[in-house]
């Protein structure tokens, strides 16, 4: 009684179904439901890097054939933004370890730190976007203005949906609700959140290499 006691100050008190690792949103075919929102996300995955890869082309053609090109020059603060990003990924995967081992607690406080992190990003996002109008710098400015505000809102879209889904996540969690039933969220909102990652560091490198 008292080890089941204390279990339950550690990690809180058990949500209904138990907490084994996977489970879908159907409680007869969990394995079927897991891989239908999977394969949701994937497709999402595709959709994503074809719109990207197409803004991607239109950027490098018109970088090419233009005689009126001239590089912008890139708030400092993008750095930041990139560091904090990064950070946020690498604190995402240290709080599925700790879901992993059960251990909701410290799953909430990790989770919750990157939601912190993933919201402080589109701040900077939007900090980049006014040093760069405080400087006069506008969509419309130049071709390299534009399709900066262009990649770049279109990642902080994307970003912004991500970060809806980690904060569901993390409201569930935070309640002790998230039980096997939402946990297809939690490994669907970290791989999206990766994906976004990797996105950003291409545009980074696209804007300092041949911006």
């Amino acid at each position: 009684m008292a080890g089941h006691l204390t279990d339950d100050i550690v990690h809180g008190p058990p949500p209904p179904g138990g907490w084994g690792w996977g489970g879908g949103g159907s409680p007869n075919n969990p394995g079927a439901s897991r891989r239908a929102s999977l394969l949701g996300l994937y497709l999402l995955l595709v959709s994503s890097t074809m719109v990207f890869l197409a803004l991607l082309a239109v950027f490098i053609m018109r970088r090419t054939i233009a005689v009126d090109w001239i590089s912008m020059p890139k708030p400092r603060i993008l750095w930041w933004n990139t560091g904090v990003l990064l950070a946020s990924s690498a604190v995402l995967e240290k709080a599925r370890r700790k879901l992993q081992a059960s251990d909701r607690v410290a799953f909430n406080w990790w989770w919750t730190a990157a939601t912190a992190l993933g919201i402080l990003f589109l701040i900077g996002q939007a900090l980049a976007w006014r040093q760069l109008r405080s400087e006069g710098l506008f969509i419309a400015s130049s071709p390299s203005t534009s399709f900066f505000y262009i990649l770049t809102a279109t990642h902080a879209a994307h970003v912004l949906g991500a970060v809806a889904a980690v904060v569901y996540v993390d409201v569930e969690a935070l309640r002790f609700t998230l039980g096997p039933a939402k946990r297809t969220v939690v490994d669907a909102s970290a791989i999206f959140w990766h994906f976004l990652d990797g996105m950003w560091l291409c545009l980074m490198a696209l804007f300092y290499i041949w911006g």
